[in-house]
Parts: C-alpha cells; sequence; structure tokens
C-alpha cells in the first residue's frame, strides 16, 4: 500500500547576498542540516537587473563536496585552477565534484537582460572528501524531458522517472548518495506523484506559482513514505524536486569548506593558504 509523504516542515528562502554582491535567495543554516541531509545549501538567482548579478562570484575556493548549477535564463562562465572552462547557457547543467578542493569563478555572460538559475550544494561522504576534482556538464538539449500532458511537463536533470513500462533518465551519472534532481512544471489544477525511496530526504523547493501547501519561495521538507504527491494550485507550479540518501555524518563547515572535523577545516585552510589546494 502506498504510504504519501506528508509536509513536515517549510523554510522560506531570505534575501541575501554572495560573491561579489550578486542578490540571491538562499536556504541554508545549521539549524537545518540535519533535516536537509546531504544537502547544505541551495540559493536561486533571479534578476533582470544586471547591477544585481554582474560582479559575479569571482575566484574562490571549494573542497569537501558538490555544487550544481542549473540555469534556466542566461549564462555563466566556470573557469577554474585546473585549466577547466566552460558555459553553462539557459537549461544547461553543471554537476561539479569539488573534492580535494577546487578554486574556480563564476562570472556572467551578460551585462542586462534575465538571469536566473540555481546553486545546490551537496554533501559528499567522508571516504571521498579528498577525491579529485570532477565535472559533468550538459546542455539543455541533452537533458530529457517527460511530458506529463496537458503542458504540464519534468525536466530529469538527476536519477529516474518511471513512464508507463520504462523510465526517464537523467544523465548525470549515479553517486553514493543517489541524488534525484528534477524540474517539475505542472499546470493550473494538475497533479503528480512520484515513487522515492522511503530512506531518503526529500525536498521540494516551489520558485514560480505555488502548490496547495507550498508558496513560490519556499522548501518543503517531506517526511516518511514511498511516495510524494504534487498538486498545483490554480495557477500552475514550477518547482525543484531534491531527493538523496542521507550521510548521517558529522558537518564541520567554514565558508567553501565542508568536512567532517574541525582538525580537516583547519588543514583545509592552511592548504588553501600555503598553495597547496590542488585536486
Amino acid at each position: 500500500m502506498t504510504q504519501y509523504r506528508s509536509l513536515q516542515r517549510v523554510i522560506n528562502a531570505r534575501d541575501t547576498a554572495d560573491g561579489d554582491g550578486v542578490k540571491i535567495r538562499r536556504i541554508a543554516g545549521r539549524d537545518v542540516n540535519a533535516q536537509l541531509d546531504p544537502f547544505l545549501l541551495l540559493d536561486e538567482m533571479n534578476s533582470e537587473d544586471g547591477a544585481d548579478y554582474i560582479g559575479g562570484f569571482p575566484s574562490h575556493p571549494h573542497r569537501g563536496f558538490e555544487t550544481i548549477t542549473y540555469m534556466l535564463d542566461g549564462a555563466m562562465r566556470h573557469r577554474d585552477h585546473l585549466g577547466n572552462e566552460g558555459v553553462i547557457s539557459s537549461g544547461g547543467v553543471q554537476w561539479m565534484t569539488a573534492g580535494a578542493g577546487v578554486i574556480h569563478s563564476e562570472m556572467p555572460e551578460q551585462t542586462e537582460g534575465l538571469l536566473h538559475g540555481f546553486q545546490l550544494w551537496l554533501n559528499l561522504p567522508a571516504s571521498e572528501k579528498m577525491q579529485p576534482a570532477a565535472y559533468q556538464e550538459y546542455a539543455s538539449d541533452q537533458i530529457p524531458v517527460l511530458e506529463l500532458g496537458g503542458g504540464s511537463r519534468i525536466k530529469v536533470i538527476a536519477g529516474a522517472v518511471p513512464r508507463g513500462v520504462t523510465v526517464v533518465t537523467g544523465p548525470v551519472a549515479e553517486n553514493t548518495t543517489r541524488a534525484t534532481y528534477l524540474d517539475v512544471d505542472l499546470q493550473a489544477g494538475a497533479s503528480w506523484e512520484l515513487k522515492v525511496d522511503p530512506t531518503q530526504t526529500v525536498l521540494l523547493l516551489v520558485f514560480e506559482g505555488s502548490t496547495t501547501e507550498l508558496q513560490a519561495g519556499q522548501l518543503g521538507i517531506y517526511h516518511r513514505g514511498d511516495a510524494l504527491a504534487v498538486r498545483a494550485s490554480g495557477e500552475g507550479a514550477r518547482a525543484l524536486l531534491l531527493a538523496a540518501t542521507p550521510l548521517r555524518e558529522p558537518i564541520a563547515q567554514y565558508g567553501p569548506f565542508v568536512m567532517n572535523t574541525q582538525a580537516e577545516i583547519e588543514q583545509a585552510i592552511s592548504d588553501y593558504n600555503e598553495g597547496r589546494f590542488v585536486a
């Protein structure tokens, strides 16, 4: 018998700034780490005013986790100390495993017009935090879309969604946390449900319109069960559905470093300051 997950907690995104003054809406905090595990942070950039984003995110380090950048509109250029460079444009995604260390920049490729995208931080288990850095990048036309009918659709970035007797699988390779990342677009009054692993953390961030439980800018944490049911309100809804297996490991974080102990954080700071910060 199907057991549908219930809404356990609602978190409101808060306005803040990061990088060189980029205006963002953020969901994060040590008070919710256990409930979001293995997710650490979710940021949304959404502005038509170049002054809100033109400063971008100049060179900065990461160690111990993964960053997932998903662009809906506009483009961001990525460069790192390993010589990697690329542009994430509308509908594209970059899944970066920082691992032992990456020093990179993320700068807008435009000075005006709409820039709308998300960055998600996904924790790595202790056994994988010091692995070499790696990248997966996919353009919009490489990400499959499941049409639900009536204009509703699901974009499958990571994980799998059933379609009849088959499944639609996202291009991102499965990792230890078996992450699912879906862009769910439901027309007014439409409903949709997904079977989920009962052991996983399941989150839904509404960023346009609303569901019967969440408004735009709210993230819902869904508790217990093997299925999630979502119904759009009369204005329709667009949301990110995120699911992954919790690590249940200690978290020590200092800015862009996420490790398991304070000693590991101090080592990361030392490695970076003394030029040993390499993958």
